[in-house]
């Protein structure tokens, strides 16, 4: 027990180490250095006006019955304060509650296209479809700014992208402060950022010598010239995490990629309850593992190991299973403080991870059942 404790700790070792160039700093200053950027970035604008216009921007919104929160995003959206040419494209993706009429309503500054989506073809998702034709009734702006209809944008925020984008970046994306009300948003959420940066750590994303590539998909600008290069998003088509892969073609193509969190930009979808989350988490998991028996299996061994392991050393009164569930907790603490969680939720990251076990699980037997990717009534995988 002695060896398997030093293992697991030495797990954790790495995992801290590897979350400086993750959670970390990602948690502690992005967001305050996001925002300030945004304030900066936005005085320049206003100095900058007389000597003519800045970067074109058109915002991309794919919208499938999203009458709840569409409202807010276009308000957000419409109430930038950017000094260049700037459009917002609404596809209406088949929606049956009047998402589009909400959205028309919202728009006070008459930038507001709704466009309905056609149908959907064989081997596309139906977010990338209604994205693509935001895409082509946009027209030729310097970038495009690829964002969700739950997601409320502050003022700041499209020029504190495009002035990321301009120090050198094609593609810049903001990871949405997600919603954290509800007992379960507030057990599970912190872990679900915390987990994804783990995975794509932003140094890395940043750095052009390593392959590692990601993106929210929330909020994503782009340059319009690299979109292309890459083949549009046709090249990405049928991905159901659109959002890595499209980061992962801008890479491959030799562009730049930043990727941070931000205080301001947030998500107002709900997730009530249990169920739902874990839906939210299954519908890619499996997707993540590449529909893989092998990968799930190794993950699901990897999970025990790393976060189950220490708690059953220690019951059985190993000390280095005590130091490893404490290393993990430290680990954890930044997404705490980020979604102004006690620390005294740390300790229970091994029964969260055991959820996320689950619904990883759950993934690949949807997945099995040809019923993988399920989101709004549409099968995306299977």
């Amino acid at each position: 027990m002695t060896l398997v404790g030093a293992a697991v700790c030495l797990v954790w070792v790495y995992l801290l180490w590897r979350g400086g160039a993750g959670p970390w700093p990602a948690m502690f200053g992005a967001p305050e250095h996001a925002q300030a950027t945004s304030s900066r970035h936005e005085a320049a604008d206003q100095n900058t006006q007389a000597m003519g216009p800045r970067h074109s921007v058109t915002a991309i919104i794919p919208a499938r019955n999203e009458a709840a929160v569409v409202a807010q995003s276009i308000r957000s959206l419409a109430g930038q304060s950017y000094a260049g040419a700037f459009r917002i494209v609404l596809v209406d993706d088949d929606s049956s509650d009047g998402t589009a009429a909400i959205a028309r309503k919202a728009d006070a500054s008459g930038c507001l296209t709704v466009v309905r989506a056609a149908p959907l073809p064989h081997g596309w998702t139906g977010k990338l479809w209604a994205v693509s034709q935001g895409v082509a009734h946009a027209g030729a702006p310097d970038y495009l700014l690829l964002t969700d209809a739950d997601i409320v944008h502050p003022p700041g925020n499209l020029a504190g992208l495009v002035s990321r984008a301009e120090t050198g970046y094609d593609l810049v994306s903001y990871m949405a402060k997600l919603k954290c009300e509800s007992p379960a948003e507030r057990a599970l959420i912190p872990a679900f950022v915390y987990f994804f940066f783990l995975l794509y750590p932003p140094a890395w994303i940043r750095d052009p010598r390593r392959k590692t590539a990601g993106a929210a998909g929330g909020c994503i600008l782009i340059r319009r010239e690299m979109l292309e290069r890459i083949g549009g998003i046709a090249a990405v088509r049928g991905e159901l995490i659109d959002d890595c892969a499209l980061a992962r073609a801008v890479k491959r193509a030799g562009g730049r990629v930043w990727l941070g969190l931000s205080e301001g930009t947030r998500s107002i979808r709900d997730y009530a309850t249990f169920g739902e989350i874990g839906r939210m988490i299954s519908r890619t998991a499996f997707t993540q593992l590449r529909y893989s028996g092998l990968l799930l299996a190794g993950t699901v061994l990897g999970l025990a190991f790393t976060y189950l392991l220490p708690v059953a050393l220690t019951i059985a009164g190993q000390p280095l299973g005590a130091l490893a569930w404490l290393l993990m907790s430290i680990g954890y603490w930044p997404a705490l403080r980020f979604y102004r969680r006690s620390p005294l939720w740390a300790p229970l990251l091994p029964l969260i991870a055991a959820f996320y076990m689950a619904c990883t699980v759950h993934s690949a037997v949807q997945y099995w059942r040809g019923a993988g990717g399920l989101w709004k009534g549409r099968v995306q995988a299977g």
